[in-house]
C-alpha cells in the first residue's frame, strides 16, 4: 500500500496499476469552485479523449457526510438496484507520446480535509507526479457572448518563472483545493490553479463554454494537443440558449449589452491577470 509522510493510507482503493510514468495530476472537485461543472466537465473530457483508464479511488465512507452528499440509487439494465456513492477516482491516460496525465475527478468532501489530501498525495508519489494542476470556475460578471477569461496561479516562486503564471498571494476562506495546493508545498510538488469565469446571470446552467477554456488552457500549460470539436459544438448551443433566455427580460438584456460594452472597451479588465485574481479572491470570501 503507498505511504506519504510515513502514514499508512487505508482509504485509498487501488484496483489496477497506474499506466503513467512522472506524470501531471490534473484535478477537478464538483461543488462550490465548480460553477457550471467547468472543472469537472473538462476533466472528464480529457479523460474520455485520452482514452483514459481508471486505477484507484478514495473511499468516501470516513470524507463524507452522506446526509449533505447523499448517495444515489439507481437499477442497473439487468434490474439490479444498486448504490452511487460519492466518488474521487482517479485515472491515467497518455496525452502525448511524452506526456502521461493522472486526472482526479470528484466531489470536494466534507470531513477530514488533510486526511483526504494525504490520499490524494499518495498517488502523486507512487506515480512520481512532477505538478499538480487544479481546475475551477467562478461566477464573475462576464458576458456569455465574449471569450471565457481564464487564469492561472502558482503556489512556489520557481513555478511561477517556469509557466509564466501569476504566484497566488491570496488570503482568506478556502476549499478542498486550497489545502491540497498547501500539502504539495509541503511534499515539495510545484502546483498551480487554473481557473475560468462563468457569467453570473447563468449560475447554474452547465458550461462547456468555460470547460473548453479551461481545456484549451490546460492543454497549453502541458504542451499537448487536444481535439475539442465536440465542446466546441456544445459551446455554439450553449451560447445560443442563453441569449434566447437573456432575449426574455428587458433588465438582463440590458445588463448583458453593458456587460459586453465593457469588455469590448475595457478588454484588460476581463484578461489581465491580476485582475482576474481579484476576481478569483473575492469569489473565494463570499463563499464564507
Amino acid at each position: 500500500m503507498p505511504e506519504t509522510s510515513g502514514h499508512s493510507l487505508p482509504h485509498l482503493r487501488w484496483t489496477n496499476p497506474a499506466t503513467a510514468d512522472n506524470p501531471v495530476l490534473l484535478v477537478a472537485f464538483g461543488g462550490w469552485n465548480d460553477a457550471g461543472d467547468s472543472a469537472t466537465t473538462a476533466i472528464d473530457f480529457m479523460a474520455e479523449q485520452w482514452g483514459a483508464t481508471t486505477f484507484a479511488d478514495i473511499d468516501p465512507e470516513v470524507f463524507f457526510d452522506f446526509t449533505v452528499t447523499r448517495p444515489e440509487v439507481r437499477v442497473d439494465l439487468d434490474g439490479v438496484r444498486r448504490i452511487d456513492w460519492p466518488s474521487n477516482e482517479f485515472r491515467s491516460a497518455h496525452a502525448s507520446p511524452t506526456i502521461d496525465v493522472v486526472l482526479l475527478s470528484g466531489i470536494e468532501p466534507q470531513l477530514k480535509w488533510r486526511t483526504f489530501c494525504e490520499h490524494v498525495l499518495g498517488v502523486a508519489l507512487a506515480t512520481n507526479a512532477r505538478m499538480v494542476v487544479t481546475l475551477g470556475a467562478l461566477l464573475a460578471e462576464v458576458p456569455h457572448s465574449r471569450p471565457v477569461s481564464v487564469f492561472g496561479a502558482t503556489y512556489d516562486d520557481s513555478s511561477s518563472d517556469a509557466l509564466d503564471l501569476l504566484p497566488s498571494r491570496y488570503e482568506g476562506p478556502t476549499g478542498i483545493t486550497g489545502v491540497l495546493h498547501d500539502a504539495c508545498r509541503e511534499a515539495g510538488i510545484p502546483s498551480a490553479a487554473l481557473w475560468a469565469a462563468v457569467p453570473t446571470y447563468v449560475p447554474s446552467a452547465p458550461s462547456p463554454k468555460a470547460a473548453l477554456a479551461l481545456v484549451d488552457r490546460a492543454a497549453r500549460l502541458l504542451a499537448v494537443t487536444i481535439d475539442t470539436t465536440e465542446l466546441k459544438f456544445s459551446t455554439d448551443a450553449y451560447e445560443h440558449q442563453v441569449s434566447l433566455l437573456v432575449a426574455e427580460d428587458d433588465e438582463t438584456t440590458e445588463y448583458v449589452a453593458h456587460l459586453e460594452r465593457r469588455y469590448d472597451e475595457e478588454p484588460d479588465t476581463f484578461t489581465d491577470g491580476e485582475s482576474l485574481v481579484d476576481e478569483v479572491e473575492r469569489f473565494l470570501r463570499d463563499q464564507d
